[in-house]
């Protein structure tokens, strides 16, 4: 047990620390108490002390006079320790003094600092506050230099940033409840420069609308002048997709050029603050009223056109053209503000505001170019907001209500013209004097000369009356105005295309047709007969227009045209034929009424009587001069007719109920002038002429015939009297005086027969 406590103790004092050894050795104590060995813990604690201390002595003995001289040298620097002490001790007095010193200053420094300390934090709170009204005036100043985004932006820093750090003072509370008051003020401000640049575009809308019709024009010269150069690109209208690519090297700004600069600064400056403000959508509705406000201003007035000035139509649409441009620039450039449908149902409701202005003043037109000028003016409208992207069906179907318009004022000139021309004209052949007036002539009416250019002898005279070229030049002017309309813009081809024929039609045969027929009561012959080489020339005229119509119509339709007025002027032509026999025959008639034949003529006649002589000597006048410059087939019908007409004249002289008697001289003389006309007839060189007087010819046979009863015998009678009338051959003989007197009673017989005959036949 005893070696137990030895070890420990050895273990203890062997440990290399004193923080080891102070542990281990409290351990061991503590241990030894607990097993009630304190008493041997201590006996071997002093046996290790004795130990110890025979080995210390061990040790002196054998080093004594070293340790001799090291107590003596530590003796002396235990001696120079007590000096160094006590200078030490002076030392720390001194030290204490100068501490007390430093003490009390250093006191007094540390008050000077809380000084110093709240002096800048007055300071800070000072500059903090200064700097808050600075930015607070800074906001005023920058209104007056017209920055608004700047003191908006300024607002907000001075609530966000500066104002948190003078929360504590009173002036930062008073600053922050003026806030929202200046934040009104910024959009004030920038409100009432948005409302001053509205009234500058608007001022400004019609010099915008006058450059955006210029740049239109200038786009359809360049077109012309490609179209020039290449035909092929005819189809291609203005703001078609090869146009619009053809003419994208040509850069120009419509509203940023010399003339006009819109600028959109004051706009997005109070849509950006509106937007910094959260009012984005407030601002919108509002900018929506304004400018619908600024529409109906616009289109509030009347319009009052003239044919002789349209200028106010041309600045209303110049106005409305700058205020749709600017609406589509400004939904372009400010994304999301205003909308598509916004701008199209503005747009819309300008469309029909114009419309509705426009159609009154019409009613002020009344001359065609005048409309034609509007719908030129009109044209450019829409191809200049075509361009923009705007819808123009509505501006479109206004044009076929004035394209109707037109139409009808184009039929109203004309037809005064027209009617001027068949009143004045002096319907007499149209006398030519020189090649000049000769191609006038043939270059602006549907006509083919008989004779080559270079082999006329002139002076000449042409068929027709002065009203035929004269007619021709109106047609044609009338076809240009119609198709003028179309020229630059027009969508509704077809209806010109059916408006042109029916118009053209009516006027046709309404005034010129219908004018020419109502003069055919005329009784001068010649009238009559230019009028129907008139109404020849302009039946050829209507063929020749069928095919220009078909050759001009703008529509694809591919089909035929027939005008009516062809069908009428060949109809007509029939009357003025019909007009012209009556006449020729009438003076045939006249001519006969003074025919004297004596019935029971005493002595024959040595040459053809009076009547016959003037009758022939008048139709070889007519046929030289009259009728000389119509048509041969229509000439023949005409000598056909008179003809028949005389003989039938002729043959109904012995029929008549006055005449009782007809004796051999009487005959003689019939037979007389009848081969007096049959010469006549044979100098025409009409081979179908001369049969106009078998009938005529074998009745007169049959009178001078010596065995008259071969009339009766079928078979000779179909051979040599076959165009004798069975009725006017039997009364003819029974006048013949010589033959009843040498055969009264078998003849009465037989002409009684054949009466009863005739009578009872069921024909």
């Amino acid at each position: 047990m005893s070696t137990a406590p030895a070890s420990t103790v050895n273990h203890i004092l062997l440990t290399p620390s004193e923080t080891d050894y102070l542990d281990q050795l409290i351990s061991t104590i503590k241990d030894a108490c607990s097993a009630g060995r304190e008493n041997l813990l201590m006996d071997e604690l002093d046996r290790f002390s004795n130990d110890r201390e025979s080995e210390i002595e061990r040790l002196c003995n054998n080093n004594h006079q070293d340790f001799v001289s090291s107590v003596n040298q530590l003796l002396n620097v235990r001696k120079g320790t007590v000096d160094l002490t006590e200078e030490i001790l002076k030392l720390n007095q001194s030290i204490q003094k100068s501490t007390d010193k430093l003490v009390e200053q250093k006191k007094a420094l540390v008050d000077s600092r809380d000084v110093r300390q709240n002096i800048d934090e007055a300071t800070q709170a000072l500059r903090l506050c200064l700097e808050v009204l600075g930015l607070a005036n800074r906001v005023g100043e920058l209104l007056k230099q017209k920055k608004h985004y700047a003191a908006l932006r300024t607002l907000d820093e001075l609530q966000n940033v500066h104002l948190k750090e003078v929360m504590q003072y009173d002036v930062a509370d008073m600053i922050q409840k003026s806030v929202p008051a200046m934040q009104g003020m910024v959009k004030e401000a920038v409100m009432t420069d948005l409302n001053s640049w509205l009234y500058r575009i608007r001022r400004s809308s019609v010099l915008l609308g006058q450059v955006a019709f210029d740049q239109t024009e200038l786009r359809r010269r360049r077109q012309k002048e490609r179209i020039e150069k290449s035909p092929y690109l005819r189809s291609f209208k203005l703001n078609s997709a090869i146009e619009l690519v053809l003419d994208e090297r040509e850069e120009f700004d419509v509203l940023d050029n010399e003339n006009v600069n819109i600028d959109f600064t004051p706009l997005f400056e109070c849509l950006h603050i509106h937007e910094a403000l959260g009012e984005r959508d407030e601002f919108r509705v509002t900018y929506a009223s304004v400018r619908g406000q600024q529409k109906e201003l616009l289109l509030s007035g009347s319009l009052t056109l003239s044919n002789e000035d349209i200028s106010s139509l041309n600045q209303l649409l110049e106005d409305i053209c700058g205020f749709a441009i600017i609406e589509r620039a400004t939904m372009k450039k400010a994304i999301g503000f205003r909308s598509a449908v916004d701008v199209d149902e503005l747009w819309d409701s300008m469309c029909k505001k114009a419309i509705n202005i426009i159609t009154p003043a019409l009613d002020n037109i009344t001359q065609a170019d005048a409309l034609l000028r509007i719908k030129n003016v009109l044209a450019l409208f829409i191809q200049t907001m075509d361009s923009w992207n705007y819808s123009v069906e509505a501006l479109d179907s206004f044009l076929l209500v004035l394209f109707e318009k037109y139409s009808q004022r184009l039929k109203t000139e004309f037809s005064a013209d027209f009617k001027e021309i068949v009143t004045s004209d002096d319907y007499m052949p149209m006398p030519i004097k020189s090649l000049e007036e000769f191609d006038n002539v043939v270059n602006v009416s549907w006509y083919n000369p008989d004779k080559e250019r270079d082999q006329l002898e002139l002076p000449i005279v042409l068929p027709f009356s002065q009203m035929y070229p004269l007619c021709c030049i109106d047609i044609r002017n009338f076809l240009n105005k119609y198709y003028f309309f179309s020229d630059e813009y027009f969508t509704h081809q077809s209806a010109i295309d059916e408006e042109l024929k029916s118009s053209l039609d009516e006027l046709l045969c309404n005034q010129v047709c219908t004018s020419l027929v109502e003069r055919l009561t005329s009784k001068y012959l010649g009238q009559i007969v230019q009028i129907l080489i008139n109404l020849e020339h302009f039946e050829y005229a209507c063929h020749e227009l069928e095919l220009l119509l078909v050759e001009a119509r703008q529509s694809n339709h591919g089909r035929s045209i027939s005008l009516k007025a062809t069908e009428r002027f060949r109809s007509e032509k029939k009357t003025a034929e019909k007009r012209i026999f009556e006449l020729v025959n009438s003076k045939i008639d006249d001519l006969v009424e003074t025919a004297d034949y004596d019935w029971m003529a005493t002595k024959k006649l040595e040459e053809p009587s009076e009547y016959l002589q003037q009758m022939t000597l008048w139709m070889r006048n007519i046929m030289s001069s009259t009728l000389l410059a119509l048509p041969k087939e229509i000439k023949g019908f005409i000598y056909f007719d008179a003809l028949s007409h005389i003989a039938t004249s002729i043959l109904a002289l012995p029929m008549s109920d006055t005449v009782k008697k007809i004796n051999k001289n009487a005959v003689a003389a019939l037979d007389m002038d009848i081969r007096y006309l049959m010469a006549f007839v044979d100098s025409l060189n009409e081979p179908l002429l001369p049969t106009i007087f078998e009938e005529l010819r074998q009745t007169i046979d049959l009178l001078q015939s010596d065995n008259a009863e071969e009339f009766y015998s079928i078979d000779t009678r179909m051979r040599r009297y076959a165009s004798v009338n069975p009725i006017n051959g039997p009364v003819l003989l029974e006048k013949y005086a010589f033959y009843i007197l040498q055969f009264p009673w078998p003849l009465l017989t037989l002409f009684a027969s054949l009466q009863i005959g005739q009578r009872s036949s069921p024909s």
